[in-house]
């Protein structure tokens, strides 16, 4: 079941609008995430709101907002004043402008969202909408208010829907020459980049999410079954790093080393990979069972425990 929409108004291109509903198109609930603990007793640790002079618990209906003008001083802001100017939602994305998709510095993108009709009416516009987008080559660029802001918004057509992204502003951007100026001038000679080029060459394929493995997220997992069952944790050896002294020895020594792009070396150990899903991989080990049991899927509905 597709999870509840964050959002839910209307698509409109000049006069032809449709009922659509915004739903997050990523997730993080499937990682490891960890709780608090106190080490004495075990128990989860409890955050409170306190007075930083008094150490005082302060109760939410005396919290307000505040504008840090300089060290200590402050310009109180209330809920009613911020509910003064938010922006009405219009229950509308507007699509205001058509780009390239080139055009979109990449530094601007947010997150990405899925849009499609809402309910069974507008489906016809909606296609209309999704099919001249795609039909062009370009980008959507229009305007949504999401919890009381106005964020930019680029619709793409995907399969039979569209994903949009939020855009940040300019001022969200920063400028990298502060960054960049320091670098120095440095002339690449060309048998460096023939060497290099080559590598890449061996190196080259196509950008297949599936095949990309989050180690320390598989790392996780195989601590937390291996403390589920009592084994002691001993750490591993750590690989010696070594320094590049010669540039272009070691890039001919990489031309010479670099296997294709289907062998390439697994470290040593390597936590097992999940394959239906990182949270089947975590309940694999339920007290001290053999491993033969511990390659069972969870029963359906299980879920995984903080650790």
């Amino acid at each position: 079941m597709a999870p509840r929409a964050n959002w839910k108004g209307f698509l409109r291109l000049s006069l032809v609008t449709c009922p659509v509903a915004l739903y997050p198109a990523t997730s993080e609930s499937e990682k490891i995430s960890f709780n608090q603990l106190n080490r004495a007793t075990g128990h989860r640790i409890k955050y409170l709101k306190v007075d930083a002079d008094t150490g005082d618990e302060v109760p939410n209906e005396d919290i307000v907002k505040g504008y840090e003008l300089e060290k200590g001083q402050y310009i109180e802001v209330s809920k009613e004043e911020l509910e003064e100017i938010a922006l009405e939602s219009t229950r509308t994305i507007e699509i205001d402008e058509f780009v390239d998709r080139s055009d979109i510095d990449p530094r601007y993108l947010i997150r990405p969202y899925y849009l499609r009709p809402d309910g069974k009416v507008g489906h016809d516009a909606f296609a209309v909408i999704r099919e001249t987008i795609r039909e062009m080559d370009k980008v959507a660029i229009g305007r949504v208010v999401l919890t009381n802001r106005e964020h930019i918004i680029a619709l793409e057509p995907m399969d039979k829907g569209l994903v949009g992204t939020l855009l940040r502003y300019p001022y969200e951007v920063r400028s990298e020459q502060e960054y960049f100026d320091e670098i120095q001038d440095v002339k690449v000679t060309k048998d460096m980049l023939d060497l290099a080029k080559h590598i890449v060459n061996q190196k080259a394929g196509r950008f297949e999410p599936e095949k990309f493995e989050d180690h320390y997220e598989s790392a996780l997992i195989d601590l937390i079954n291996q403390k589920r069952a009592g084994k002691t944790i001993t750490p591993t050896s750590k690989p010696a790093a070594t320094n590049v002294v010669n540039l272009m020895e070691a890039l001919r020594r990489s031309v010479g080393n670099e296997p294709a792009p289907a062998k390439v070396a697994k470290p040593a150990k390597k936590p097992r990979k999940a394959t239906g899903g990182q949270k089947e991989m975590l309940m694999s080990i339920e007290g001290k069972k053999p491993k033969e049991t511990a390659a069972k899927k969870p029963a359906p509905g299980a879920r995984r425990k903080s650790a």
